[in-house]
């Protein structure tokens, strides 16, 4: 998996007034939990922003300026709810040898049989949970939907990989092909069409 550096400033007080001080300074307050203990620190907002505004995953290294590094991952982050400002993060630290759950997108290859026979594809999952030691974390999932027929489903147990583990139900959807209105009336007005017609071999 792609990684970002964001370098930062440990943090040495974490109360509110410093806090604010660091928000109105244009400065993101976080903390990094995972290790014996959590490290406050924080980075300037611009640094975030390949980060957070992506809808693709990424592992972090994190470089203070007193020479400390870590890897990890974003964990949770809260923003403005009028102004959608970075308020605070948190990145939870990587080790080598631990596995680590994070979400990780999905992306759709191949062209369904069933779209081109009319159908409606419908992604029913845009990111899926995996669990994998951080060296086997994919940057993205793979969906081949080019077997899928009209009215047929794609099912998280086609993804699996000997790399990481899914966490989700075997019968969960990742994305399927949808009659759509126009061909759902074409087969109303065919079937209307076949039932109206004389039996073979009579006369009306």
């Amino acid at each position: 998996m792609k990684s970002i550096t964001i370098k930062g400033s440990e943090r040495e007080s974490v109360g509110k007034v410093a806090t604010k001080a660091l928000r109105n300074a244009g400065a993101v307050p976080c903390v990094l939990y995972g290790g014996d203990q959590p490290v406050h620190f924080s980075a300037e907002e611009k640094a975030f922003k390949s980060l957070v505004y992506t809808p693709n995953a990424h592992t972090v290294v994190i470089e203070l300026e007193n020479g400390k590094s870590f890897n990890a991952i974003l964990q949770d982050i809260q923003v403005h709810p009028v102004s959608d400002k970075i308020l605070h993060i948190d990145f939870f630290q990587l080790f080598d040898d631990k596995e680590i759950t994070m979400e990780v997108p999905v992306k759709v290859v191949g062209t369904s049989k069933g779209v081109l026979a009319g159908g409606v594809l419908r992604l029913n999952t845009r990111k899926l949970k995996v669990k994998a030691l951080p060296k086997n974390l994919p940057d993205f999932i793979e969906a081949d939907i080019t077997p899928l027929m009209m009215g047929n489903k794609l099912y998280v147990t086609k993804l699996a990989s000997d790399n990481y583990k899914l966490i989700h139900q075997d019968n969960t959807v990742v994305a399927q092909v949808r009659i759509s209105r126009a061909a759902m009336k074409a087969a109303q007005e065919a079937a209307k069409a076949a039932k109206g017609a004389p039996a073979k071999g009579k006369k009306k």
